[in-house]
């Protein structure tokens, strides 16, 4: 596996195992910046590495470039000296540095290739950890606004099960209410009937006293001389 596919596969990796447990949106956020901060690092530091291998193989390039140009330059200096052999050598070395001139240019061009799109992975890390930093105020807002409903429906719920506790108190009460009423019927029903004959037995009886003290009375003015 190359490097590009490494970092890629790291940060697709974090981000599927945050989201697989992303319970806390508010704290979750939060460790999904520090896990994509800490890929960043690591992505920067390998991309550090590859643009200095892009320099390395360009500096063998224009090295190797270089060279030839100069031994072209003394071929032609010995021609004009009149001295072909000597040109001749410097030509060999001249076609001897070509040969190797296509193989640095394919490794330039490979670092090169490599170094874009470590540049570009970068670069786009930095873009989401700045986008997800202006969001993350958000992201907690919502979260916080989701729990306090939560927290409402909570009471809703508490508030509905307190009314459904008054309706089933006040069927307890009409139903005891019920009982006692049905507990007085049986209770008069139990009481013994009133003998009428008692009743007049104590009115005949209160009238004699009443008389006896008539009697009394009068018996008492006599012997005093009071009629």
């Amino acid at each position: 596996m190359g490097i590009l596919d490494r970092f890629t596969s790291i940060v697709k990796a974090n981000i599927n195992e945050l989201l697989d447990r992303a319970e806390d949106p508010e704290k979750m956020v939060d460790q999904y910046l520090r896990e994509m901060t800490e890929s960043l690092a690591e992505v920067r530091e390998a991309t550090a590495g590859v643009m200095a291998e892009e320099k390395r193989t360009k500096k063998l390039v224009d090295e190797n470039n270089a060279e030839m140009e100069k031994y072209e330059e003394l071929a032609r200096k010995a021609l004009a000296a009149g001295n072909e052999a000597d040109a001749r050598v410097f030509l060999a070395k001249k076609q001897e540095l070509a040969g190797r001139t296509e193989g640095l240019v394919i490794a330039y061009e490979g670092a090169k290739a490599n170094a874009d799109k470590m540049r570009q992975m970068h670069d786009k890390l930095v873009s989401d950890i700045e986008e997800l930093n202006a969001r993350k105020a958000t992201i907690k807002a919502k979260a916080a606004v989701a729990k306090t409903q939560s927290k409402v429906n909570e009471m809703t719920s508490a508030g509905d099960r307190a009314e459904g506790a008054r309706s089933a108190f006040d069927r307890m009460e009409a139903k005891a209410d019920e009982m006692l009423d049905r507990a007085n019927a049986v209770a008069e029903l139990s009481e013994k009937p009133a003998d009428p004959t008692e009743d007049l037995a104590k009115k005949y009886a209160a009238a004699g006293a009443e008389a006896a003290v008539d009697d009394d009375l009068a018996r008492l003015k006599k012997e005093m001389g009071l009629e």
